[in-house]
């Protein structure tokens, strides 16, 4: 999906109220904050209208994004409403393969024609050489950037995670009444599932985000019990979920919340439901970082704030559906989680989920979907 639309870059309302614009000389907490991020290497401004008269002089950006396509679009023209002066041109991107391509494209230098750059956590180590050291970070903690500086790797501190992703199980409430509903992760386990009685999907992900809360051994020990359980073993939630509207499929763990919310608004028999057992698994969705190649790298900082924003984060509940992140208070996820015990992929674990995919599927005793 391509998008070539003109797009302004004007101010936009961030989640924590209004804007810190500084003019003049450098506040001395800014100043410190832009010697600190130097001396590791950072760009770092102290003044965001420097970053907007920049952006103008560039006008134009190229993002390549994992955003879903309703999403983008919707992304695109509420961007373009509000700002005159830019030319965007969006691309999505999708699926492993061209995650791998891509990731090839941008280590031979032939994504130079790219400003944002989809950093998709399944490669999350092969970005950071490729990408332009900028300190989000730190201007999203002073308040030049409105960002909340939750959603910014502190590690990679160029680099930004919008959206979240939480995992439920879906079940056919036909198929499956209210009583045997499972309540807990360990339910899946009881007899009366064994024997092709739900769905598993081969991708580990959702099984995989178990280990903050619950540790490594802990986790692989309940993957191998579940192979033991001899399930219907699929790939892809969207298939599935239509199974199991139409009956074929009664009950399936680990389907992703937004997936799900997107296959109910088709079932006009309304028998899809489902369950949020805790903890509840939680990670990172639209990692974007702006490339070293960049031809408009400050247009591409006013997208990243953009992408921030409450407009934005409303905009990913709409389309998603219920996509925002879980840092944004009062969106979708944020509420649906409110109160309960989380298995967060946070920053610090991020790059280790795909390790832990790699031995959950090792423990499921490498399956493969059902035909």
């Amino acid at each position: 999906m391509k998008i070539f639309l003109a797009i302004s870059l004007a101010l936009a309302p961030g989640w924590f109220g209004g804007w810190c614009v500084f003019a003049g000389q450098a506040s001395p907490t800014l100043t410190k904050a832009k010697q600190e991020a130097e001396a590791r290497g950072y760009v770092f401004y102290t003044n965001r209208d420097e970053i907007l008269a920049k952006a103008k002089q560039e006008g134009k950006l190229r993002i390549l994004v994992n955003m879903e396509v309703p999403t983008l679009k919707a992304a695109a023209k509420a961007f373009g409403q509000r700002y005159p002066f830019i030319n965007l041109y969006a691309e999505e991107i999708t699926g492993i393969e061209m995650v791998q391509r891509t990731v090839l494209e941008m280590k031979s230098g032939q994504a130079k024609d790219w400003d944002v750059f989809y950093a998709s956590r399944d490669l999350y180590s092969e970005y950071p050489p490729y990408l332009w050291k900028v300190d989000l970070l730190g201007m999203a903690e002073q308040g030049v950037l409105q960002i909340p500086p939750q959603i910014i790797d502190p590690k990679n501190r160029d680099i930004g995670a919008f959206y979240s992703r939480l995992v439920v199980s879906s079940y056919n409430k036909n198929l499956l009444p209210p009583d045997r509903v499972p309540k807990t992760w360990e339910d899946f386990l009881k007899p009366e599932f064994k024997g092709r009685k739900f769905a598993v999907d081969i991708g580990p992900r959702s099984i995989a985000s178990l280990v903050p809360a619950w540790g490594l051994e802990k986790t692989l020990n309940y993957a191998r019990a579940l192979a033991a359980q001899q399930p219907i073993w699929v790939r892809g939630v969207s298939r599935t979920l239509t199974q199991m509207m139409a009956g074929e499929v009664a009950l399936m763990i680990g389907t992703m919340y937004h997936t799900m919310r997107r296959a109910q608004l088709k079932d006009r028999a309304g028998v899809l439901q489902h369950v949020v057992l805790e903890p509840v698994p939680v990670y990172f969705h639209s990692e974007q970082a702006i490339l070293a190649t960049s031809q408009n790298p400050h247009a591409a900082l006013l997208w990243l704030e953009w992408m921030a924003s409450a407009e934005s984060q409303k905009l990913a509940d709409e389309h998603e559906p219920l996509g925002s992140s879980h840092y944004f208070k009062g969106g979708a996820v944020e509420q649906e989680l409110r109160g309960k015990k989380l298995s967060w992929v946070n920053w610090e674990n991020h790059s280790n989920l795909e390790t832990w995919m790699a031995k959950v599927t090792e423990a499921y005793g490498f399956p493969k979907a059902e035909k």
